[in-house]
C-alpha cells in the first residue's frame, strides 16, 4: 500500500484546514436526526427529475401513483447504493491510515473513517425503518489489472472520489427541493455538508496521485489507468438502475426496463448531468481527454 510520492504544500495544507473544519462542524448523529414513524405514502421520496425513467416514454406510460412507488423504492436503493459504497471505501482507508507514504493524509483519514461510518448508519437506519430492508449489493467486482503500488492507489481513491462526487450530486438536489418530506431533505442535507469536505479531500489525493503515476509509471499504465477511471464512472451509472426495485415498484418485465433504459438515448443528458462534475474534474487534471466542441 506503500506510495512512493511527495505530497506538495498544497495537499498539505488542505488536510490541515478540512482537518479543523471536521472539528468546527462536528455534530452526534445519533441525536441530530428526528425519525418519525412513517414517510407520507403519497408523496415522492425522491425528486422527479432524479429517476431513472425520467425523460424516457416508460416514465410517460406510468401513473402517479407508480411514478410514486418507483420513487420510494428508488430512495431505498439510493441509500443502500451508500451504506455499500461507503463500506467498502472503509475498508480501503483503514488499509492505508498511519501506513508509510501516507504520513500526510493520514490525520484527515481519521475524520473521514469517524464521518463516514456515521454517514452509514444513518443511510442504513432510513433504509431499516421505512423500506424494512437493505437492498443486496449487487455491483460486480469491477476488474483491476495487476499493476504497480502507485496506480492501484490512485485507482482506489478514484473509485471513491466518483462514488462521493455522484452520490453528492443526489444529495444537493434532493436537499434543496422542497417539496419532498423534511427527513429526506434533511438526510441529504447533513451529507452534502460533510461530502464538501470529503470530495475536496479526494480531489486533492487524487490529483496528487495522478501525477505520481505520470512521473513514475511507464506510459502502458497511465493509460491503463485513465481508461478504468473513465469506465468505471459509466458502471457507477449503470449502478442506479436496478431491477430489484422495478420490481418492488410493480413495473412489468424487470429487466427488459432496466436493459430499455441503459439504451434509451433520452436518458443521455441526465448520465451526463451526474457525472459533470466527475469527468470535468478528471479532465482539468488530464485523465480524460478534453471535450471536443461541436
Amino acid at each position: 500500500m506503500s506510495v512512493s510520492t511527495v505530497w506538495d504544500s498544497e495537499m498539505a495544507a488542505a488536510v490541515e484546514r478540512l482537518a479543523r473544519a471536521s472539528v468546527d462542524d462536528y455534530y452526534n448523529p445519533y441525536q441530530k436526526f428526528e425519525w418519525p414513524d412513517a414517510i407520507p405514502q403519497d408523496a415522492m421520496w425522491m425528486s422527479p427529475h432524479l429517476l431513472t425513467v425520467h425523460g424516457t416514454a416508460e416514465a410517460d406510460s406510468l401513473t402517479s401513483e407508480q411514478l410514486r412507488e418507483l420513487s420510494r423504492w428508488e430512495s431505498i436503493h439510493f441509500y443502500s447504493l451508500n451504506v455499500h459504497g461507503i463500506r467498502e471505501l472503509l475498508l480501503e482507508v483503514v488499509q492505508r491510515i498511519h501506513t508509510p507514504g501516507f504520513e500526510v493524509p493520514t490525520p484527515f483519514f481519521h475524520h473521514f473513517l469517524g464521518e463516514e461510518n456515521e454517514h452509514m448508519w444513518f443511510f442504513a437506519e432510513f433504509c431499516l425503518r421505512y423500506g424494512k430492508k437493505l437492498y443486496e449489493d449487487r455491483s460486480l467486482q469491477f476488474p483491476q489489472e495487476d499493476t504497480s503500488p502507485l496506480v492501484a492507489n490512485f485507482l482506489v481513491f478514484s473509485r471513491i472520489l466518483i462514488f462521493e462526487q455522484i452520490v453528492d450530486y443526489f444529495n444537493s438536489t434532493m436537499a434543496a427541493d422542497e417539496s419532498l418530506p423534511e427527513t429526506i431533505r434533511a438526510i441529504n442535507r447533513i451529507h452534502h455538508q460533510d461530502e464538501s469536505r470529503h470530495i475536496a479531500f479526494g480531489g486533492q489525493l487524487v490529483r496528487t496521485l495522478y501525477q505520481a503515476v505520470l512521473e513514475k509509471t511507464t506510459p502502458e499504465e497511465v493509460a491503463s489507468a485513465r481508461e478504468y477511471v473513465s469506465r468505471y464512472i459509466d458502471a457507477s451509472v449503470a449502478q442506479l438502475y436496478s431491477v430489484d426495485v422495478y420490481k418492488d415498484a410493480g413495473l412489468p418485465d424487470p429487466y427488459g426496463l432496466r436493459r430499455r433504459l441503459l439504451a434509451d438515448p433520452a436518458r443521455r443528458p441526465a448520465h451526463d448531468r451526474i457525472t459533470a462534475r466527475t469527468r470535468s474534474f478528471y479532465r482539468r487534471i488530464g485523465v480524460l481527454d478534453a471535450e471536443v466542441a461541436s
